[in-house]
């Protein structure tokens, strides 16, 4: 079994750059890669550190676990804790 046979070689990387509106034609998606390279590049020769993408905070809070909610007498007010009421 060779390297490329592995299923994390099939599996399309994540997007580091996301269009959020427009229709951007293949030669302005190209100039802006070409760009965002010689950044890094220069960045990298300069011996600027590569920092992580901030974390979103609202979609962090969204899949935070949430405790079980039990039927019987007084889950009403032990579930008020849940969602920070």
């Amino acid at each position: 079994m060779t390297h490329a046979d592995t299923p994390a070689a099939d599996a399309a990387p994540a997007p580091v750059v996301r269009i959020e509106s427009g229709h951007p034609t293949d030669e302005e998606l190209a100039a802006v890669q070409a760009v965002l390279a010689a950044v890094l590049a220069e960045q990298a020769s300069l011996g600027a550190p590569r920092t992580e993408p901030r974390v979103n905070l609202w979609r962090q809070a969204a899949r935070a676990p949430r405790a079980e909610v039990h039927a019987g007498p007084g889950a009403w007010s032990a579930s008020r804790g849940q969602r920070g009421c």
